[in-house]
């Protein structure tokens, strides 16, 4: 594919495309957000439907503010996906803050709820074991720590993280402090991932600043106003940390033997992935008005921060900027996981293209940061939503400070979502009514995940909001495409992390890597999903494993999520170059 890149007063320009757009569903026009024109398509339907809490699943967030502006009731708010019991429906953990108040302190109200079916949801929460006792909830990675078949739950939060293992029949054991994971820091995203290949997951951890109620302090909007204080007020960035699994149910604490003391970031999101086709699995971490980094892992346990040097640590003009969320995706077809990450109101979120191994900002009218501007993004996922073969995106947005547009007279701090329709080649079209709902769901959003929640090969979508109802999407777009879905597996039927999955159907090629766990201190649903248009079948599938091997799977046919186990297909080396 060719691509030219053009400096024009500062910024970059991606430009050039490889293939046309397809057509457009209904009434598209251009408007003007800040200095970029938008390209904006009226839907002939809501893409979403709200689903009711009539059935079951009838989450409401909490932050537990009491008026004192601590800075943690501002970043609460992770979702989980997470087939608990196997019985191939995806269940919900829902991630709620707590309260910090000393005069009236609580834990967090983390709620399980397993999907019946048909839309039903039942809150499972006490039988299940998953009481938490104290801490102040953030977030949630899920993934098969001991190997069992079975997923299990990691929970971030400011005092002290929670692992619970899956007991295999309904229920989990909090092993916490036998496996040595708590982390007693302000954690937020996590993701279980195998950086050193023994077939073991560990656990990499971002944590956010250095941060105890003794440490805050009176902060105020720019129209006087008490409000939350930036995190440079703090002045306390913290390293991330990372565990290694031992393979007996314990980590070790590899932080500093792997290298990840050498840089602190007020840490919010994680990506991982081979991000320069070495073979070996990288980290990505977006970091709160502190420059971001990415962690090349070098083999034999080491990292080197190589953001700066790779381009993706500061935006075009050199300058840090409020990452929240982020996301690992190829968004040009090419083999190479771009980075996708969200940011404050004002400075747009932002695209790093991959060239090879090294980024460059890219800033398009029709990309997906355009629009951005007025929205302050936070949970971040790229989607097939309409099944016609190119991802789209969906970003889940709510400010952190006071000012500027008010969307509601209850929450100043609310916003809109926004939904984005792909186009291909990195182009995107935003799609109205806003956030693809009738009316549009306002609320300071944070958490968002992307799942079949009714396995009908149709993207649904849930999204935390603090202090407020959580919103569960069906999706409400045309059944009539096709879609194909993969369950990863290695060898011993365990998820099979960093795998990365290539389709041919329909004269096109998509490309998906395996790893939920990435956006905003959220986990996604662990099977990948492709749409496929008008593709009557899928001509051939192939694997690039963890560990180097490839395998083709032959023809597929549509409809169905399929397992995709190791050893099953025919040997290939010829469909990677890495």
């Amino acid at each position: 594919m060719n691509r030219q890149f053009l400096w024009i007063g500062g910024l970059l320009f991606l430009l050039g495309c490889r293939r046309s757009a397809p057509p457009l569903p209904t009434g598209t026009s251009a408007t003007v957000d800040g200095s970029a024109p938008v390209q904006r398509t009226v839907a002939s339907s809501p893409w979403f439907i709200r689903v009711p809490e009539a059935g079951g699943f009838n989450f409401h967030h909490s932050s537990g503010k009491a008026g004192q502006f601590q800075l943690p009731e501002m970043e609460t708010g992770g979702v989980g996906l997470i087939d608990f019991d196997q019985d191939g429906w995806m269940d919900v953990v829902c991630i709620d803050g707590g309260s910090l108040d000393p005069h009236h302190p609580a834990p967090p109200n983390h709620r399980l709820y397993r999907n019946l079916g048909h839309w039903k949801f039942a809150d499972v929460t006490e039988a299940a074991g998953l009481r938490c006792p104290d801490g102040y909830g953030m977030g949630c990675a899920i993934g098969d720590f001991d190997g069992d078949g079975w997923p299990d739950l990691y929970i971030t939060q400011w005092g002290g993280n929670r692992l619970y293992r899956n007991n295999r029949n309904g229920t989990f054991t909090d092993v916490t402090s036998q496996a040595g994971v708590a982390v007693h820091s302000w954690s937020t995203s996590a993701a279980f991932i195998d950086y050193d290949g023994d077939g073991r997951l560990d656990l990499a951890v971002v944590n956010y600043i250095r941060w105890t109620p003794e440490r805050e302090m009176p902060c105020f909007s720019a129209g006087g106003q008490r409000d939350y204080c930036s995190p440079l007020n703090y002045s306390a960035p913290a390293p991330m940390t990372l565990f290694h699994n031992r393979g007996d149910g314990t980590f070790a604490d590899s932080t500093e033997k792997a290298g990840l003391t050498q840089a602190y970031g007020n840490g919010f999101g994680i990506a991982t992935g081979d991000f320069d086709h070495d073979g070996r699995l990288d980290m990505y971490i977006a970091n709160d008005a502190t420059p971001n980094q990415l962690w090349m892992n070098r083999g034999q346990g080491k990292f080197v921060d190589e953001a700066l040097l790779r381009g993706c640590a500061l935006n075009s003009v050199g300058v840090p900027r409020a990452g929240m969320g982020v996301v690992a995706s190829d968004l040009f077809e090419n083999g190479w996981l771009d980075l996708y990450v969200t940011h404050l109101v004002g400075e747009g979120n932002g695209l790093f293209v991959n060239q090879s191994g090294n980024f460059m900002d890219g800033i398009t009218p029709d990309g997906p940061m355009a629009g951005s501007l007025s929205y302050t993004g936070f949970g971040v996922a790229f989607g097939d939503f309409d099944n016609d073969g190119i991802p789209d995106l969906y970003v889940a947005n709510g400010r952190v400070r006071l000012g500027g547009k008010v969307w509601s007279t209850l929450d100043a701090y609310a916003e809109p979502n926004t939904l984005r329709r792909g186009l291909g080649d990195g182009k995107f079209t935003e799609i109205q009514p806003q956030g693809g709902t009738e009316p549009p769901l306002i609320g300071t959003s944070r958490g968002l995940v992307v799942g079949d929640l009714d396995n009908d090969g149709r993207l649904d979508l849930i999204v935390i909001n603090r202090d407020g109802p959580a919103d569960m999407l069906r999706n409400n777009t045309p059944s009539d495409r096709s879609w194909i879905g993969f369950d990863i597996r290695d060898r011993n039927h365990r998820e099979a992390r960093n795998a990365v999955v290539r389709i041919q159907a329909g004269g096109r090629q998509q490309w998906q890597q395996f790893q939920p766990n990435q956006g905003y201190c959220s986990s996604q649903d662990p099977r990948l999903h492709f749409g496929l248009g008008t593709a009557v079948t899928v001509e051939q599938v192939w694997v690039r494993w963890p560990d180097g091997t490839s395998e083709e799977f032959g023809p597929q046919i549509p409809g169905a999520y399929r397992v995709l186990q190791q050893g099953s297909g025919r040997t290939d080396s010829t469909r990677f170059s890495w």
